[in-house]
């Protein structure tokens, strides 16, 4: 079938949305379907110093995959002191996907995020008489839509009008329920997953260096509990632990995280790698000996799999969108979220506990290989495609209703 995917943020953005496109793509094409992206991407330098930015490299992108790259300058008007317009971007991103549908049309639309990809999506589905399906992944569920009337109308409109919905875990899809009155039946859960064949696992399993070696890896964000972990070393070095911590990754807080490294004492027991290239990353998580993800919330965390599928244990808090993956003390170790002293004691645990790593770590590997690989992600998502396409879906109308000057998201909208 012709799919194509439009992409909220793909390549050189640092994000779990572009790991997650990026494999999706590559097995869609290797299942012999014929791919093209729609992908907007940030060319200011605001939005470049926040999550990285610019068009999607040719070399970054899988073989057999169509990309057509869309500035997204409604968001960007910001730097002109301007209320960012997604709404003239998702009138581009709909007009794009019309008129490559028109060149050759298209079997399926799959969009990522539910706002502003999602909406866009659905209105180039209602035009074109296609199935769409929209896919629910973190900020749209966690964020969006509890910033203002506008996009709380929109985002509830795009729940009930897409086709097919997909999201990651149990536990996410209840807070959007929750939150935005979905009815639950209209999700399909198809969780996260990660590339085992570049995230492989070194010999000997769950081994400690001196000192210990953690790793942080993700973007580097407060709403990641990423301030939390530095106060957790802080415990830890205070309490005689030999650790040092790495932390790697881009985000709106990686100047603050290196201002508190100093402020806490933490300069000889700490380290900012910066950004790494997805594909450099399985060598990050070699450096690491225990993974820490100390977030606040997730759709389903690329970043917890990746580790597990390096072989690494895993700490973690017991959030939204972690508790699916992550059960405590079977495959990994939960702590509330917001409680560095809890973190520290977490991690004390693992390090001193050798049956306990090696424990988790064995049972993290096998279900990431049995649940939470692309071959069978992706199997999944082409079989809700095949269901569309069996079925006669029609796409109801979303109007746009009236801007809400109050949005937050107008003002910083990297955070949607």
């Amino acid at each position: 079938m012709r799919i194509c995917f439009v992409s909220r943020r793909y390549w050189p953005a640092v994000s779990g949305m572009s790991a997650y496109a990026e494999n999706l793509l590559r097995h869609l094409v290797r299942q012999g379907h014929e791919v093209t992206m729609v992908s907007q991407y940030r060319g200011d330098a605001a939005g470049r110093a926040v999550y990285g930015g610019g068009p999607p490299p040719a070399d970054r992108v899988p073989d057999g995959v169509d990309v057509v790259a869309l500035e997204a300058l409604g968001e960007q008007r910001v730097g002109a002191g301007e209320p960012a317009d997604f709404e003239a971007d998702v009138d581009t991103l709909t007009r794009t996907v019309l008129e490559l549908h028109d060149r050759e049309p298209f079997d399926v639309l799959h969009a990522q995020y539910a706002y502003p990809n999602g909406l866009a999506a659905l209105r180039a589905a209602r035009a074109a008489g296609l199935p769409a399906v929209v896919s629910v992944q973190g900020g749209d569920g966690h964020w969006v839509g509890t910033c203002c009337t506008t996009h709380r109308e929109l985002v509830r409109a795009v729940f009930a009008a897409a086709p097919a919905l997909l999201i990651g875990s149990p536990s996410f899809a209840a807070e959007v329920v929750e939150r935005h009155g979905v009815d639950p039946a209209r999700f399909t859960l198809v969780p996260g997953a990660t590339d085992v064949e570049r995230f492989t696992r070194t010999e000997p399993v769950a081994r400690l260096s001196d000192p210990a070696v953690l790793l942080y890896h993700g973007r580097v964000d407060r709403r990641k509990g990423v301030l939390d972990l530095l106060e957790a070393v802080r415990l830890l070095v205070a309490d005689g632990a030999r650790v040092r911590l790495l932390v790697s990754g881009i985000g709106p807080d990686t100047a603050v995280v290196g201002e508190r490294i100093t402020e806490l004492g933490l300069d000889e027991h700490a380290e900012v790698l910066g950004a790494v290239p997805y594909e450099r990353a399985h060598e990050v998580y070699r450096r690491g000996e225990v993974f820490v993800s100390p977030t606040y919330a997730e759709g389903f965390s690329n970043t917890i799999l990746e580790a597990m599928a390096t072989g690494l244990p895993v700490v973690s808090t017991d959030v939204v969108g972690v508790r699916d993956c992550v059960r405590p003390d079977e495959n990994g170790v939960l702590v509330p979220p917001a409680d560095p002293p809890a973190l520290a004691a977490a991690i004390r645990r693992v390090l001193d506990d050798a049956p306990l790593r090696r424990r988790i770590v064995e049972l993290a590997y096998d279900d990431v290989h049995r649940l939470w690989s692309w071959p069978v992600v992706a199997s999944r998502i082409t079989d809700v495609y095949a269901d569309l396409l069996a079925r006669d879906v029609k796409v109801a109308e979303i109007p746009d209703p009236a801007r809400d000057p109050s949005c937050r998201f107008r003002a910083a909208p990297h955070l949607l």
